[in-house]
């Protein structure tokens, strides 16, 4: 305020109005600068601290409509000013194709043990630069969805930026954002050791969800093989459908499946929505019996189906309108409707179709809430529920299926015993004709020994009612005939569902492959591994290697032993298969597996596809594996059906420690003894 006072004084006595207020201007604007650098709150990182949710009170953000603006400019003084704090504007990019500069300040407090890195949650940002400091640029990192992942420093499925704070120093760091719809600032700093464990559990739950959903894919898919029933198929298509939907959602489709197509990710993100309203209405309309329960309203159902479909991909391909969401609320309001109302007639598995559901109803009100800019109700679990309920969905409708079906062999079962009732029926009238016969007979010969008389007069009555008789037993030999045709069939049908079941069990038993997923819920972590081949190593006893001692104690290396006599100790991997190994021992474990149950024939590029490992550490040790299965073919006590893991005890090559120093790898222990690794 004296600055302005002074140079109000100094412009009133000698200067031009319009020169003095255009001087007051800059001042102004230098002040604004100033407080407008300084209006978002600071980012404190301390030690004690592993990550940290950045509200909107700690960043600023700045709209460049015309995406021209360059770091360089953005920190000029008339673009600085305008710099908004994040809790005084939208959360979310309002107007999709402009350019958003965030600007980010973060203080380190004292001396920092660990790197701290930058995540954004959205994985559909089309354009990030990512500024590391307030060189002009030299050093920014260019990415985003419209790039190769191979643009992005740490290959994940969402952006990682690593923060280079320097201790008891505040600095400032800028994003330039872009994207072709709406969407949030949402973010989180977090320590690398924060983001192992992160990455551990989510991708441990994102595993075993995509591992329930490849289940009930190839479950269903047997299903419909063996049986021939069609919506089994059309439950297939639309969980394949939902799969892809969730893989184009969470990145990992980018991620793993097509990381150097960004094109080919921006059509699935837009085409997987409108590939899942089609096999679910395909799928919806079967199960229910929509054709046959509702005859008049199913057409208008699928009319409005393919409308919505035309009028998405229009929408999708030209028009580009942002709001093409709200064209699904019609088509899957008129599928529910259409469920309501078979369930009120009755339909049991309808209603399980609607509590499947309506979990994910409540998890699509939450998508649409984040797409149009409400970030309320964002969470972790707001963010997941749509998988959990996928999940709770899969399941009800397995159920509900079986339910149906079961329903069906009711039907059949019933109609079944109501055929078997009308040739009980049948049985007991031909029961009573013969025993009507037989009094007829009895009178017969009464009359003809009490009338003789009058045998001539009745002898013309008496051939009518035996030409009555006589048509009556060949109607009965046709029943019969039928009878014998309709036990036979039975029987065939029985012999064919006997057959078809031993079939089924056959191919189950033959079923031995397992994928990665599987086998790592047998050894879930190196810890398991280890304790696994330590058991199978001295499940006998334990005797010394080098002086033959037989009592031990544990060593400091996890699962190790250490003799109490010469305390030589020893590793569980020592003198096995897998030492010297240096990749993860569960991709060894299951590499070994592989190999075995293959009998030597898995190529090291299928291993190295599979494990995530290089061709040639993949075919170095399926050399080593292929050598210890033929060693262990030689060998006197060799059995054709004996286990896998009895070759990880393969100690050839390893035996003799003074001939083959250089195969091993030694350490010095606390105490000065040696220690095999």
């Amino acid at each position: 305020m004296r600055l302005i006072s002074h140079n109000f004084s100094q412009f009133r006595s000698g200067c031009t109005t319009a020169l003095f207020l255009r001087t007051l201007l800059l001042v102004f604007l230098c002040n604004s600068s100033t407080f407008a650098a300084t209006g978002p709150d600071t980012l404190r990182v301390r030690p004690n601290l592993e990550e940290l949710f950045i509200e909107p009170r700690f960043y600023s953000v700045l709209e460049d409509p015309s995406a021209q603006l360059t770091l360089t400019d953005v920190q000029q003084p008339i673009h600085a000013a305008a710099f908004e704090r994040g809790d005084k504007v939208p959360t979310s990019m309002e107007h999709p194709g402009a350019a958003y500069w965030l600007r980010l300040v973060v203080r380190a407090e004292g001396s920092l043990a660990q790197h701290w890195y930058y995540e954004l949650f959205d994985s559909h940002l089309n354009d990030i630069t990512y500024f590391p400091a307030t060189d002009g640029g030299r050093n920014s990192i260019h990415t985003g969805a419209d790039q190769p992942l191979t643009s992005r420093r740490f290959p994940y499925k969402n952006f990682l930026f690593r923060l280079s704070l320097e201790p008891n120093q505040t600095q400032v760091f800028y994003l330039r954002l872009r994207s072709n719809s709406k969407t949030s600032f949402l973010s989180r700093l977090r320590t690398e050791q924060m983001l192992a464990e992160h990455f551990q559990a989510e991708y441990g739950l994102l595993g075993g969800f995509y591992g329930i959903l490849l289940i009930m894919v190839i479950y269903n898919l047997c299903l419909y093989v063996f049986i021939g029933e069609q919506t089994y198929l059309r439950y297939v298509l639309y969980v394949l459908s939902s799969s892809l939907i969730f893989l184009s959602e969470d990145g990992l489709g980018f991620q793993y499946l097509w990381p150097d197509y960004p094109t080919l990710n921006q059509i699935i993100i837009a085409g997987s929505p409108i590939l899942l309203l089609l096999t679910f209405s395909y799928y919806a309309r079967q199960f229910l019996d929509a054709p046959q329960r509702l005859p008049h309203y199913d057409p208008w159902v699928r009319a409005v189906v393919l409308l919505s479909v035309a009028a998405l991909l229009l929408d999708a391909i030209w028009l580009n309108s942002g709001w093409g969401f709200w064209l699904y609320l019609l088509p899957y309001s008129m599928i529910y409707y259409l469920a309501i109302r078979i369930w009120q007639r009755g339909f049991r598995p309808a209603g399980y179709f609607l509590l499947a559901h309506a979990m994910v109803a409540v998890s699509v009100g939450f998508l649409i809430l984040r797409k149009i800019g409400i970030d309320t109700f964002t969470n972790t679990a707001t963010v997941y529920s749509m998988n959990a309920a996928f999940v709770v969905e899969v399941v009800v409708l397995s159920y509900a299926l079986g339910e149906k079906i079961k329903g069906i062999k009711d039907l059949t079962i019933r109609a079944q015993e109501k055929v078997v009732k009308q040739l009980r029926k049948k049985h007991l009238a031909q029961d009573r004709l013969v025993e009507q016969l037989k009094r007829n007979q009895e009178l017969k010969d009464q009359l003809n020994t009490e009338l003789e008389s009058l045998v001539a007069l009745r002898t013309e009555e008496l051939r009518r009612q035996s030409d009555t008789i006589s048509a009556q037993n060949r109607e009965l030999l046709q029943a019969n005939g039928l009878l014998a045709l309709q036990s036979a069939a039975i029987e065939k049908l029985n012999t064919d569902l006997q057959r078809d079941l031993q079939e089924a069990k056959t191919a189950r038993v033959l079923s031995k492959e397992v994928n990665f997923g599987e086998f790592s819920q047998i050894y879930p972590d190196k810890e398991a591994c280890l304790t696994y081949l330590a058991n199978l190593k001295w499940a006998d006893t334990f005797q010394c290697r080098k002086c033959g001692h037989e009592k031990y104690c544990d060593g400091r290396e996890p699962h190790s032993r250490r003799c109490t006599r010469c305390r030589y100790v020893e590793s569980a991997t020592a003198y096995t298969l897998l030492q010297k190994c240096k990749f993860s021992i569960i991709k060894a474990f299951y590499a070994v597996f592989l190999i075995y149950t293959h009998k030597g024939s898995y190529t090291s590029q299928e291993l190295s596809r599979v494990l995530d490992l290089r061709q040639g550490t993949c075919w170095s040790f399926s050399q080593k594996v292929t050598e210890a299965m033929r060693r262990r073919r030689q060998a006197p006590d060799f059995d054709d059906n004996e286990d896998w893991t009895h070759i990880l005890l393969d100690a050839t090559g390893f035996a003799e420690e003074e001939g083959i120093e250089a195969d091993k790898s030694v350490v010095a222990s606390s105490s000065g003894k040696k220690v095999v690794l």
